[in-house]
């Protein structure tokens, strides 16, 4: 973190005024330990795999009418909501399974977007008032995954080929 990195007793202000000790203490006591970041790659794929069910979850409600009593309910599959379905069944299970993840989170962040603006932004400015807000939600989400990658526990992780150390070094 900056703060950290700050060494409080050499800061000066325009005035002249130098930080004394007590300042000093009290600052880096305010300041965040390091992050520990060994467990990034397990939360982006909890994170990944979740918004990736439910977004299958959506398409899924589209496509086939499962659950029976969720809405919109089955669509016809040549409306904009079936093609939506599509892309969200096809794009929902590829995240979940973590294979292609990259492009069909990229794919799924732009139907998203486009579903925002279409359907939900026309209705109302709030998002808490025309619905819009899980569309917003899964665009973000799944456009972080297509720029991070899909994590730990990933059939691209998988497919991956191992590189030796002389290539991971070249690619620092």
């Amino acid at each position: 973190m900056i703060i950290n990195a700050i060494d409080w007793s050499h800061i000066a202000h325009a005035g002249g005024w130098t930080a004394g000790p007590r300042f000093t203490q009290r600052m880096q006591a305010m300041s965040l330990p390091p992050a520990d970041t060994r467990y990034a790659p397990h939360a982006l794929a909890a994170l990944r795999i979740v918004a990736g069910l439910l977004f299958l979850a959506h398409g899924l409600v589209k496509l086939f009418g499962f659950p029976a009593d969720a809405a919109p309910g089955q669509q016809e599959l040549l409306s904009l909501f079936g093609i939506g379905a599509v892309i969200e069944v096809a794009t929902g299970t590829l995240i979940t399974l973590g294979l292609f993840a990259r492009a069909a989170a990229f794919l799924a962040s732009g139907e998203m977007a486009v579903a925002y603006w279409m359907m939900h932004a026309p209705q109302s400015f709030y998002p808490a008032v025309n619905g819009g807000d899980a569309a917003i939600l899964f665009c973000f989400v799944f456009l972080y995954v297509a720029a991070a990658g899909p994590g730990a526990f990933s059939v691209d992780g998988l497919l991956r080929k191992p590189r030796s150390d002389t290539q991971r070094l070249a690619q620092a």
